[in-house]
């Protein structure tokens, strides 16, 4: 298990800031929304597409016994719980687990932004 030896709530930036020692990572808040290991994010085993989170922001980070944090963002979603090593795989593997899911939006024809809504015209 690697616990984090800090942890910062950046509200100005919408950023959760992790320490492992030496190495720091700052983990946006959309990307945290939207890698939520809740049920209504995970589907039960079939994960549901998040989008429209590009303003999404962190209002309260709460400690969840000794092994996760508990995350509370500004649109009402707080039942995730990220347990220390999902934290730890969130950090770690941030590049590719962004880039995977631009793709998924893009292939859903979805997007970030919240008001935006992609319309495909068939001709």
């Amino acid at each position: 298990m690697r616990m984090p030896t800090a942890i910062k709530l950046h509200k100005a930036s919408r950023t959760l800031e992790l320490a492992y020692g030496d190495e720091r990572y700052s983990l946006g808040a959309e990307f945290l929304r939207v890698h939520s290991p809740s049920a209504e994010v995970q589907g039960h085993g079939k994960p549901i597409l998040q989008h429209g989170k590009l303003n999404v922001a962190l209002s309260r980070v709460e400690p969840a016994g000794n092994y996760a944090l508990k995350l509370c963002f500004d649109d009402g979603h707080d039942s995730g719980l990220y347990t220390w090593d999902y934290l730890y795989q969130l950090a770690t593997r941030q590049e590719q687990l962004w880039a995977d899911y631009l793709e998924q939006l893009a292939a859903a024809g979805k997007s970030r932004d919240p008001s935006e809504s992609v319309v495909r015209l068939m001709l």
